[in-house]
């Protein structure tokens, strides 16, 4: 019998402060995927014109959108009965998760509120803050393994790991899948598509197409939340279905950024 890996059930919280207060792994690895996305940013300033007090505004922005849009997402999306029939579920934060696409919106949304406020096109700071969302991405995966959640469906591979609070069956590390794939791939794709000018909404609309497709095909070893399980049937789950959006505006993005580059150089 094969010897699989077993889940090391790691503690989520890391130092209880007062009562209910306490610093979690999960919010850690979220402030960490901040801090790293804002060091990164100030390198590529000189690129915008943002001054640094306005980067920092934007960066507390869309951290503010990822928040509030991630819960509120994450219980529209995927636990929207259990908000219905207890409505201040909504803000029951340690019994709950985040939603990456309610994360997007809310950023979506925040960075249209300070586009406005600075008198700069939105497309431009997506495509400024686009190649810094992976590594909040990889980060927050990573946080999802260390709480034991969003474990993947049953498997036979060498790698598989064993989530005794779940069962003892073997599954896919489906967290470390996309802290592999959301993170560092779509960090490196995007880091490096974005290191040469780009017609305004290529990088954005690249964002959008990659990650779409890289959460599209995880999802296939990723177990259905069992709150949506029979929403679409077998064939589809509800990250699948929220990414086709986003490949097919991701998609209209690039080609409309470079119909109009094409058009401008003719």
């Amino acid at each position: 019998m094969h010897e699989y890996f077993i889940f090391p059930q790691i503690d989520p919280v890391i130092v209880h402060i007062y009562g209910p207060l306490a610093i979690r792994w999960y919010g850690l690895m979220y402030l960490i995927g901040f801090a790293a996305a804002f060091v990164l940013a100030k390198t590529r300033l000189h690129r915008t014109h943002l001054s640094k007090d306005q980067l920092s505004d934007m960066m507390f922005y869309s951290f503010m959108g990822v928040v509030v849009g991630g819960r509120v997402g994450n219980v529209l999306f995927y636990d929207f009965a259990h908000f219905m029939a207890d409505p201040v579920y909504l803000f029951r934060v340690d019994q709950g998760g985040m939603s990456f696409h309610g994360g997007m919106l809310g950023v979506i949304l925040a960075l249209w509120i300070f586009a406005r406020k600075a008198k700069m096109p939105l497309l431009a700071l997506g495509d400024f803050i686009a190649p810094l969302v992976p590594i909040g991405l990889g980060a927050g995966r990573i946080g999802n393994f260390i709480n034991g959640e969003l474990w993947g469906r049953v498997t036979d591979v060498p790698w598989a790991m064993i989530f005794p609070h779940v069962d003892n069956l073997p599954r896919h590390p489906s967290q470390l899948y996309q802290a592999f794939t959301e993170g560092l791939v779509l960090f490196t794709l995007l880091w490096w598509y974005s290191s040469k000018p780009r017609p305004r909404g290529a990088v954005s609309g690249l964002f959008l197409l990659a990650y779409g497709i890289l959460r599209f095909l995880v999802e296939y070893v990723r177990e259905p939340e069992e709150q949506v399980r029979s929403l679409y049937g077998e064939w589809i789950t509800q990250g699948q279905a929220l990414c086709i959006p986003m490949i097919i505006l991701g998609s209209y993005l690039m080609l409309r950024a470079y119909k109009k580059h094409n058009e401008a150089s003719a």
